[in-house]
């Protein structure tokens, strides 16, 4: 059994949760769901990073203290990926002093400790939004990518990690090796991407803000003057989660043969790829496995935005589905390739509900049932092979393996597909006896596998058609992927409705 951790950036809490953080937690419980179906062992953390200017300035705009905003805000994130049944282990907040500070601030010793850390003034182009200091090539226009705003000039004294050092270190562990470990990024494209700005030369990062700039955060160890900044904080989350350096660690889930896979947005991809790494590396740490980089999530075609009004707000697209998560899971996973950017559209998302969900897999497996509840809910022979599975479970698991995700979805609705067009040719409702037995037991067959594909994308759906089908939801895929392997099973359920109408 292999062991897998999983994890996903953590969310920034100064306002309520977007379609970004759904489209990143649907992912990563994707992936992890289907760890967990191969036989993996898995444990995976999502989490919030609680501290910072944006969180700072938020809540004195609002009259409330950093700790008051967060403390209301956090819940609605927990609130919501419980509702789309996201299946995390461990939830992390940054604002834990219990928990996650004392890793923190160990992780700060090391780093000072190794001689990586150094106090310098400075003066550079503060983005508030992004919580960095940035340079002119970091802007269009003059102004953050991102935000589209202009950065402030800033100048004051902070501690510098002094990254510019391990260019070199750095560039031989995205194509070679740094000592022996090395970090895949997926796609592979990406890798180019960061190797780019390790050709044009790194720049030391900044590391701490005075306490009279920021003073909502953990405080520099023996520097009463100075608090963390975001990087030695927020990334560290990864393993404070497993108490490194304090009397709770545990580094069976990071130390090999874990596989270690960091789930993160492409516009903070340099900072886990370069950052990160080196970080780990002067605090003895081994470095993770893999970094899957994800793509940005548009509305209509454009960038999500207030002023232009198109901005999706997840609680709005549960309530469309009734509560029903599936719908928008299986639209992500569905629509948006995992390393290319996707768009949301309501008109899109419910041709897809009609078609895909409510018509050709909810009609399907609602008419298969009530033709065999006919018979009696009785299933005969299946046969040992049949045509009805395309390609079958070796290009599913592939494609899954490889996180293509959307090639895996459709894999499993090519089936579906094809299970209509057999029943629209067989006509099973106009057979009788033997051979009518024998086609309707085929395609019941045939929905098994489906609901079994379908299981990491929209587990309450396909756990309901398991169900109607009488059969139990397994733990594992083992043995259960042949053709014709539930020997025992000889009578399904009773059909319901698995997609009603909307409104």
């Amino acid at each position: 059994m292999s062991r897998q951790y999983i994890t996903t950036a953590i969310d920034y809490p100064n306002a309520a949760p977007h379609m970004g953080h759904v489209l990143e937690k649907v992912l990563a419980d994707t992936v992890a769901r289907w760890f967990r179906l191969r036989g993996d062992e898995v444990r995976f953390q999502i989490g919030t990073d609680e501290h910072g200017v944006k969180i700072q300035r938020t809540a004195e705009a609002e009259g409330l203290t950093p700790k008051e905003l967060v403390d209301r805000n956090v819940p609605l994130y927990q609130d919501l990926y419980k509702r789309l049944n996201i299946s995390y282990d461990k939830f992390i907040r940054t604002s834990d002093q219990k928990e996650h500070w004392p890793t923190v601030i160990e992780l700060w010793k090391k780093l000072d400790k190794a001689g990586k850390l150094n106090k310098r003034n400075y003066t550079g182009l503060y983005c508030s939004g992004c919580e960095r200091f940035m340079t002119k090539k970091d802007l269009e226009e003059g102004k953050c990518v991102n935000h589209k705003k202009e950065p402030e000039e800033v100048t004051e004294e902070n501690y510098f990690f002094d990254l510019s050092a391990d260019g070199e270190n750095l560039k031989n562990l995205l194509t070679k090796d740094w000592d022996g470990e090395e970090y895949r990024m997926v796609p592979q494209f990406r890798e180019n991407e960061i190797l780019s700005l390790v050709d044009q030369g790194l720049e030391d990062v900044s590391f701490s803000r005075p306490k009279s700039s920021l003073e909502w955060g953990i405080g520099v160890p023996g520097d009463d003057d100075h608090t963390m900044y975001v990087w030695c904080d927020a990334l560290t989350n990864y393993i404070s989660g497993l108490g490194f350096f304090t009397d709770k660690e545990d580094r069976s889930w990071w130390d090999k043969p874990t596989k270690v896979t960091h789930i993160i947005g492409k516009d903070i991809a340099r900072f886990h790829a370069l950052i990160w790494p080196a970080m780990l590396r002067h605090s003895g740490v081994r470095i993770p496995d893999k970094l899957l980089i994800h793509g940005f999530l548009t509305s209509e075609g454009e960038k999500m935005s207030k002023s232009i009004g198109n901005v999706v707000i997840p609680d709005e697209v549960l309530e469309k589905f009734k509560g029903n998560p599936d719908p928008l899971r299986f639209y992500l996973s569905h629509e948006i390739p995992v390393d290319r950017d996707g768009d949301f559209s309501w008109d899109r998302i419910v041709k897809i509900y009609d078609s895909k969900l409510r018509n050709d897999l909810g009609n399907l497996l609602n008419r298969v049932l009530v033709l065999i509840d006919k018979e009696g809910g009785k299933l005969g022979d299946v046969g040992k092979s049949s045509d009805l599975m395309c390609d079958g479970w070796k290009a599913y698991e592939d494609s899954l393996n490889n996180f293509q995700l959307d090639n895996g979805l459709g894999l499993a609705m090519n089936i579906t597909s094809k299970c209509n067009q057999y029943i629209d040719e067989k006509k099973p409702w106009g057979l009788e006896g033997d051979e009518k037995v024998a086609v309707l037991s085929e395609l019941a067959e045939a929905l098994r596998h489906i609901a079994l594909m379908l299981l990491p994308f929209v587990p309450k759906t396909s756990e309901r058609m398991l169900v109607q089908l009488g059969l139990k939801v397994p733990q594992t895929l083992e043995g259960k992927t042949e053709w014709g392997s539930e020997k025992d099973w000889k009578k399904v359920g009773e059909p319901e409705i698995l997609f009603e109408p909307l409104e």
